[in-house]
């Protein structure tokens, strides 16, 4: 199966009040294992860059101005996504900003159904847990040493990591002899209600040997049972 796990980074955190997507990353996995390709690109937003945001991701208004509008490469990244499940961290936020860009372009938005938040499995699988990526990687003991600024590929690649883990991780073999070892049980459960069980077979003495038996006793010299 394949997935494509995404981040952006943003100009502030609502785009119906004109924020723009900055910053696009995606990872491909084909049966949760890393392909190594990857899509990634910068937009120019058309628009300042709030000095908070760029606190965040490090990108400024000099160094996105060269950068290509989203426009430009929207049939390229579509390309990419294809029609496979789009999994990301809080994905509602990077839902709306990529439906956002894609309503600019007059271009049909990505359906929610094909979204996988790992935000919402995280707080199914680590109830009151703290669920930010840092957290996450702290507890599934990822590296993200290099991880000084948020940065969309850098981030989907460490999600990537922690969406593994969040499914099963390492435990996945063992999961699967679970699975076996139920269908064995299943399997033994139906073939014990299919037994054929044969009748008790008669236990009573015939009567050859019930006068064998009388002549033995009266062969006994000085019985006990006769005292």
């Amino acid at each position: 199966m394949r997935e494509i796990i995404f981040d952006t980074e943003t100009t502030g955190l609502d785009p119906l009040k004109g924020d723009r997507m900055v910053e696009i990353g995606c990872f491909e996995m084909v049966n949760r294992v890393a392909t190594g390709r990857t899509f990634h690109a910068y937009f120019n937003p058309e628009r300042t860059m709030p000095a908070e945001a760029e606190a965040v991701h490090g990108l400024s208004d000099a160094f996105l101005a060269d950068k290509p509008r989203f426009v430009e490469l929207a049939a390229e990244l579509l390309d990419f996504f294809g029609d496979s499940p789009l999994v990301a961290h809080n994905a509602g936020f990077d839902f709306g900003f990529l439906n956002a860009e894609l309503g600019l372009c007059g271009l049909e938005p990505v359906c929610k159904s094909r979204m996988i938040d790992t935000v919402a499995l995280a707080r199914v699988r680590h109830p009151g847990a703290k669920l930010s990526l840092d957290a996450l990687c702290t507890r599934y003991g990822i590296d993200r040493s290099h991880r000084t600024k948020h940065g969309a590929l850098l981030d989907a690649e460490l999600l990537a990591q922690v969406y593994v883990e969040l499914r099963g991780g390492r435990q996945i073999g063992l999961e699967l002899a679970a699975e076996v070892d139920r269908r064995i049980e299943v399997t033994t459960v139906i073939v014990r209600s299919e037994r054929i069980f044969r009748p008790a077979r008669p236990h009573a003495a015939t009567a050859a040997e019930l006068a064998a038996h009388a002549r033995f006793l009266e062969s006994v010299k000085s019985p006990l049972w006769s005292g």
